[in-house]
């Protein structure tokens, strides 16, 4: 992920106008890390198969990269979940306004295309690529489970609703990266069941995260944690001891499909997932 890092702070957007803090802003919350988790799965499929291309799937990670960082940004917005600390850093809109929260998150979410239709690769496997993270990170994805997220505060939902949500909300965009990374090496087949295991990936990701909502501090987490209890996350709705049923279940589930992987991505992936897999374990 080294070359990944530089390939990110070579590329960060540039902004020429008489703005005083708008180009700052934009850098502000890409700059200051994160997991870099959905990269790190595009690039690790990338890897496992074809390493001549890694330097053009920079381009294809760090548009997933940019698309994930905005919706980071609107969702601590006051208007969603009203959250002061993301990254271990302040909020855009406690560090500025919320007019240049916004407005950075609009940029960055445009930008991801501007990156992505500017991978070196062919016209096809590009079409394919934008088609992907347009249709995962936007009003069939990620943003649908934004909004059932905020409309249903305060309104317990099923828990099978709640599946539906965070599929929606969390997973579709981690299943894409998967897909992405299969599609710039040309294999289909695989695009389809990487994505599958992805959805499932996904799931166990924001059931973890529900986990560490309240079981570890906001400095730990690097965001603001324990502030989900009007939210329909799986701790508030069937409590910490099932979610914890949940999560080591598709956990194991996602073991026995790992390791059934052919041993090129088995040995990539492995390192990576492994780690993520476990991490409500302590």
């Amino acid at each position: 992920m080294q070359n990944f890092e530089k390939f990110l702070l070579d590329n960060l957007p540039k902004s020429k106008s008489i703005h005083p803090t708008y180009e700052k802003a934009l850098h502000e919350m890409l700059i200051a890390g994160g997991k870099r988790f959905r990269p790190a799965l595009i690039l690790g499929v990338v890897g496992a198969y074809n390493k001549l291309i890694l330097d053009g799937a920079n381009h294809v990670a760090f548009a997933v990269e940019l698309l994930h960082t905005y919706s980071l940004i609107h969702d601590d917005l006051p208007a969603m979940d009203n959250s002061p600390l993301r990254r271990g850093k302040p909020t855009l809109h406690i560090s500025y306004d919320e007019v240049t929260a916004i407005l950075v998150g609009d940029a960055l979410n445009t930008y991801s295309f501007e990156v992505l239709s500017n991978a070196p690769f062919s016209d096809y496997t590009r079409v394919q690529l934008i088609r992907e993270l347009a249709t995962n990170g936007g009003l069939n994805g990620m943003v649908l489970g934004q909004a059932i997220d905020c409309y249903f505060e305060n309104k317990p939902l099923p828990i099978e609703d709640v599946k539906i949500l965070h599929i929606n909300k969390t997973a579709k965009l981690i299943a894409a990266s998967l897909k992405m990374g299969a599609i710039i090496v040309g294999r289909e087949e695989l695009a389809k069941s990487l994505y599958d295991f992805g959805i499932k990936l996904g799931l166990l990701f924001q059931i973890q995260d529900d986990i560490l909502d309240v079981t570890q501090s906001s400095q730990e987490a690097g965001k603001l944690t324990g502030n989900d209890g009007d939210k329909n996350s799986f701790v508030t709705l069937i409590g910490l001891d099932e979610s914890m049923k949940e999560a080591n279940t598709l956990a194991n589930e996602l073991e026995k499909e790992l390791n059934n992987f052919d041993e090129n991505l088995k040995n990539e992936l492995s390192p990576l997932l492994t780690k993520y897999i476990n991490r409500h374990r302590g």
